[in-house]
């Protein structure tokens, strides 16, 4: 995708979206789970991923698990009640988002 730019503020959708169908994930699983899904199109970085991801926690949405693997401590990010209500809130935005600018930019191909 040529501009990352369009997905920066769909990040907090994204996380929430993939904790919904994965229970629960660690930082490097969800990059590289977004990496999967858009076949190298879109890549997150550490520095915008767990910025986010303190912010979900901080706002009451993840709560965060700490597992020791491999001798090494991994947090595991997991959806609250409140995150999953946030989920379907944030995906009906983004819904609702993709109808307008497909309305703006192609509104020949709007199907209702």
């Amino acid at each position: 995708m040529g501009n990352s730019n369009l997905y920066k503020g769909s990040l907090t959708t994204i996380i929430l979206k993939l904790l919904e169908e994965h229970d629960k994930m660690y930082g490097y699983e969800i990059t590289q789970k977004v990496k999967e899904l858009t076949k190298g199109e879109l890549k997150i970085t550490e520095g915008a991923l767990y910025p986010s991801l303190h912010k979900l926690e901080a706002d009451g949405l993840l709560d965060v698990e700490v597992v020791k693997v491999d001798n090494r401590l991994r947090k595991y990010y997991k959806l609250t009640e409140q995150g999953t209500k946030e989920t379907v809130n944030k995906l009906s935005e983004l819904q609702d988002y993709i109808k307008t600018m497909q309305a703006l930019v192609s509104p020949k191909l709007i199907l209702e």
